[in-house]
């Protein structure tokens, strides 16, 4: 018996890598003789360059870079491809995990880490580099990140905005002058990787969706967008680009916007290049079953999330898929008919948070009651 395990991670729970090691668990149990494949992966948010490294040969450069509030921290970055490849996963210098709840300031928040991240990526010459956007805390429209490859952002009185600049700065902007942006992004093909499709503004924009996440008051929200509006008119002014309407410019508070505005880049779903990355096709071909999963199954899981591209690549070389999740939502049967099999709530019966604490061992017993029906 083959079968190949490629769950997303379990949000404050286990990460991608410990539920496939998990599952693996309950499957050897049930079938001590089954050839296993652990193959986490992830949608460009927190974890995915965790599991990318533990699904693909490749390696870990460690560097410096400024947080979400414009302090020095060392953080890395993954290599990929033989060094074809540069990973960038945003979240681990301005992700929501980052910071404590009590000390999160969207206002202040700038993604100038993510640019230099890309900067120090630049250095080892990779042909692609991929930039996770998922799990931000920062709403400022990519402008941060564009002040560390060299975009300058001036006021009304023609002064240069300081750098770090914030979501609360973004009115100031009054001119863009992209002349001095880096060139070491000149021949580098720049991807995002992005699990949601909201435009940059309005009621399914940046603010209004994500922002009361990221601790922004309702009157911050009406501000936020107001600001990604502003940012948007002299966007389309001075750069001759218009990425309001954008599917994916509002990902990562507009970080999606500002990589395709300042840097070039073109989105594309999370998932599908993880997928790609770690050979998912390949790897899946003759599988007797595929065991997927995430913490939370509904009908949002259907708007890119990891679980749902794994079954959808599954499927279509017939392959049964299970989605063992925590949580079952609205919605979720609607995923039925997007290639998952069947879907198991591990931890029946429990509350939330003795599902958490008893997460591995629960998906073990889940693995190995779902082997022996496949076996």
């Amino acid at each position: 018996m083959k079968v190949i395990c490629a769950p997303d991670s379990f949000k404050e729970s286990l990460t991608a890598v410990e539920v496939a090691d998990a599952m693996a668990v309950g499957i050897r149990r049930a079938a001590p003789g089954a050839r296993i494949d652990t193959c986490p992966v992830g949608d460009g948010g927190e974890g995915t360059l965790e599991s990318l490294l533990a699904s693909v040969d490749g390696k870990t450069f460690r560097t410096a870079a400024t947080d979400l509030f414009g302090r020095k921290t060392e953080t890395h970055f993954g290599s990929l491809d033989c060094g074809r490849v540069a990973f960038i996963e945003s979240a681990t210098v301005i992700g929501l995990a980052t910071v404590p709840a009590r000390e999160r300031d969207i206002m202040r928040s700038s993604s100038f880490g993510v640019g230099q991240l890309m900067l120090s990526a630049c250095e080892t010459t990779p042909e692609k580099i991929i930039v996770g956007v998922g799990g931000s805390a920062t709403n400022d429209g990519g402008c941060g990140l564009a002040q560390a490859l060299g975009v300058r952002f001036y006021d009304a009185a023609g002064n240069l905005i300081a750098s770090p600049i914030s979501a609360a700065m973004l009115q100031d902007i009054c001119h863009i002058d992209v002349t001095n942006r880096s060139a070491l992004l000149e021949d580098k093909e720049i991807l995002v990787a992005c699990d949601v499709s909201n435009p940059l503004t309005g009621p399914d924009g940046a603010a209004y969706i994500f922002a009361p996440q990221k601790g922004a008051s309702e009157s911050q929200v009406v501000l936020l967008d107001e600001s990604l509006r502003h940012l948007a008119e002299i966007i389309r002014r001075d750069l001759r680009i218009d990425i309001e309407m954008m599917s994916g410019a509002g990902a990562a508070g507009g970080l999606g916007g500002g990589l395709m505005a300042f840097a070039g880049a073109r989105i594309v779903s999370g998932i599908d290049i993880i997928l790609e990355a770690v050979r998912f096709n390949a790897r899946v071909q003759n599988s007797d079953l595929c065991l997927t999963g995430e913490g939370t199954l509904d009908a949002q899981s259907l708007a890119g999330k990891a679980c749902i591209g794994v079954a959808r690549a599954a499927s279509a070389q017939d392959v049964p898929v299970v989605v063992l999740t925590g949580k079952i939502g609205p919605g979720a049967e609607r995923v039925l008919d997007a290639g998952v099999t069947e879907f198991l709530t591990i931890g029946e019966g429990l509350s939330t948070g003795q599902s958490i604490r008893q997460a591995a061992g629960l998906l073990a017993d889940a693995a190995e009651k779902v082997t022996r029906k496949y076996r």
